[in-house]
């Protein structure tokens, strides 16, 4: 399984993302994630810049290939705009670029005041934007007239040799079958083999399967967990409250009923190696192909070097 390290854009400025991926290069990782973001889930994360711009940038800084995780291409952004964008990406990084796309938040999709989609609505529009994608992807003058999007004599002319990949992001049952049926791969961040296995039974096959996790690097247990939920109690909400919760303010007020001891849940805490190849080794039995993590926190640095000392060498 391939392990990558995953750039937190709602925590991190422009120019120490662009640190920490060289850090990430020089220890071993083999490969990056980016998320992409309008606003942080909560004050406290601090961050959120234009992905597009730290995209770009991260081209000329290393070699890694590098995913967005995710960008939503349906609201905020129109797809023909994202197309452009993901070209021009996938040129500057030598073809070493995926698209991973999904359906989206409020919290970075509502900011124009249009309203909210049901879950059906954003996965028709997901459908319809990756098809626009695809058929600027290939530099004719496209002319689209859609249920959902209008494009009219759009052409693509800085584009790749070869089309980025599109890596779909499902966790629902409609969600997954959408990413098996139209993604060139899947994307979660749960260690759930009843996910992998609904994608690669209803079409995804042999197709990658990505997954993220979170760390918070730390001397103590205790003290990770403390900065986890400091910086990200937004990851213990239940159901589909982080899609329809539309300000960090609102996502503030849900997370004071999650209880700091759920960060373990969901986050390493502390500088034990086992732990961290313990949650590997959950998300490789449940068949994932790739695997990225994220620090959260000031000591980003020690994670990576933790993963060059005593956790990427027993993972070859």
């Amino acid at each position: 399984m391939r392990i990558g390290y995953f750039l937190s854009s709602e925590e991190y400025a422009p120019a120490e993302l662009l640190a920490q991926a060289r850090a990430a290069e020089r220890a071993g990782f083999t490969a990056l994630w980016i998320s992409d973001h309008y606003h942080p889930w909560i004050d406290a994360q601090g961050q959120s810049a234009f992905v597009w711009s730290t995209i770009g940038a991260l081209s000329q800084v290393c070699g890694l290939p590098v995913t967005t995780a995710v960008t939503c291409p349906t609201v905020r952004l129109h797809p023909a705009v994202i197309a452009q964008a993901a070209a021009t990406s996938a040129v500057l990084h030598s073809g070493r670029f995926v698209l991973g796309v999904g359906t989206g938040e409020a919290l970075n999709e509502h900011i124009f005041g249009d309203a909210w989609p049901s879950t059906g609505v954003r996965l028709e529009m997901l459908a319809e934007a990756i098809e626009v994608i695809r058929a600027l992807w290939t530099g004719a003058v496209v002319d689209h007239r859609g249920r959902h999007y209008t494009v009219q004599h759009a052409r693509i002319y800085t584009r790749p040799d070869t089309p980025p990949p599109i890596h779909v992001s499902g966790f629902g049952p409609r969600s997954i079958d959408l990413a098996a049926r139209i993604g060139d791969g899947y994307i979660s961040t749960r260690p759930d083999a009843d996910l992998v296995r609904r994608f690669r039974d209803n079409g995804g096959g042999d197709k990658p399967c990505q997954a993220g996790f979170k760390a918070a690097y730390a001397d103590t247990e205790d003290e990770g967990v403390r900065i986890a939920y400091e910086k990200w109690p937004n990851s213990g909400l239940p159901g589909e409250l982080s899609q329809v919760l539309a300000s960090p303010r609102h996502v503030e007020q849900a997370a004071r009923l999650v209880r700091p001891e759920s960060m373990k849940r969901s986050f390493v805490c502390g500088n034990d190696p086992d732990a961290h190849l313990e949650m590997i080794d959950r998300y490789a039995r449940a068949g994932y192909d790739e695997l990225y993590v994220t620090n959260t926190g000031p000591h980003w640095q020690g994670l990576i070097d933790l993963y060059q000392r005593e956790v990427l060498p027993r993972l070859s």
